[in-house]
């Protein structure tokens, strides 16, 4: 199986804003749920984020209020916009549909 695609990360200061990319498939996209993750070094993996496809969206709470999840369906993409991130943000972050391989992830770190 193909993995969803992310993209997007980079080094951004504390207090600024990113946005990542997820790229999915047509058939990996119509899955009900598409979800964020992130694994920091030395932790578990958290779960960040959800999208349903009617847009429908659910947020961690260390989150909340910071990142926005959103999909344009026609680009069968999601995004993950993270404003006035924290150091505490740094970590892979990884987009999953609940079925198949996980991808590479895309890098996301926070200098304060």
């Amino acid at each position: 199986q193909v993995p969803l695609v992310e993209s997007g990360g980079g080094l951004v200061q504390a207090g600024g804003s990113l946005r990542l990319s997820c790229a999915a498939s047509g058939t990996i996209f119509s899955r009900r749920f598409i979800d964020w993750y992130r694994q920091a070094p030395g932790k578990q993996r958290e779960w960040v984020a959800k999208i349903d496809r009617g847009g429908f969206t659910n947020y961690a709470t260390s989150v909340k209020g910071r990142f926005t999840i959103s999909r344009d369906n026609a680009k069968n993409t999601v995004y993950l916009q993270m404003n006035n991130v924290k150091p505490e943000d740094t970590a892979v972050y990884y987009c999953y549909s609940g079925q198949g391989p996980w991808g590479q992830g895309t890098q996301v770190t926070v200098s304060s």
